[in-house]
C-alpha cells in the first residue's frame, strides 16, 4: 500500500475489492451524469484490470482503473469524490496511478478525456501528457455525444 499526503490528509492506495464497490458506485453516480455501472466495475475486476481505491483518513474518496497491455497502460477511470476535490487529491492519486504502472514496467500511459473536461485535461497536462488524438462522439453527453481527447505520456 503506497502513502502520501495531501491538503492535510492521510492517503493511501489499496486494490479495489468487491466491498468496495458500493462506495466506489455512490461517488461515479454524485459525479458523473453518465457514470459507470456495476457491471462495469465488476468487468474490470474479473478481467484483472489494475482497479485500486484511494482511501483519505479511512475512508474511500477515489478510484482509479487501469489496464494493462504489454509496456502500456490504457488509464479508463480516475474520480475523486466531489468533497475532495481541489485539493490535490486528483494529482496523488494520478501519481499513485503512474508508480503501479511503473512498477508493472509500462513505459506510457493514454486515455480519453472529455474535451469539455477542462480540470482533468489540466492535471493530465501538467503531468506531461500530450494530446495524440481526438474520438469523435465518444462519450455519451446530454445533447447527443462528445468528443474525447486522447491523451498519452510517455513514463
Amino acid at each position: 500500500m503506497s502513502k502520501y499526503r495531501a491538503d492535510k490528509v492521510d492517503l493511501s492506495l489499496k486494490g479495489m475489492s468487491e466491498t468496495d464497490i458500493d462506495a466506489v458506485l455512490r461517488i461515479e453516480k454524485a459525479i458523473y451524469a453518465f457514470p459507470w455501472t456495476l457491471g462495469n466495475f465488476n468487468d474490470c475486476l474479473v478481467a484483472g484490470y489494475r482497479c485500486h481505491v484511494l482511501i483519505g483518513d479511512d475512508k474511500l474518496i477515489g478510484y482509479g482503473v487501469q489496464m494493462l497491455i504489454l509496456d502500456e497502460v490504457h488509464l479508463l477511470n480516475l474520480t475523486v469524490a466531489s468533497d475532495f476535490q481541489k485539493k490535490g487529491m486528483g494529482k496523488a492519486l494520478l501519481n499513485f496511478l503512474i508508480d503501479d504502472a511503473l512498477e508493472h514496467q509500462a513505459n506510457k500511459m493514454i486515455l480519453e478525456v472529455r474535451r469539455t473536461n477542462l480540470a482533468a485535461i489540466f492535471l493530465y497536462e501538467s503531468f506531461g501528457f500530450d494530446q495524440i488524438g481526438l474520438r469523435k462522439n465518444y462519450y455519451p453527453a446530454h445533447l447527443g455525444r462528445e468528443d474525447a481527447i486522447v491523451m498519452e505520456m510517455v513514463l
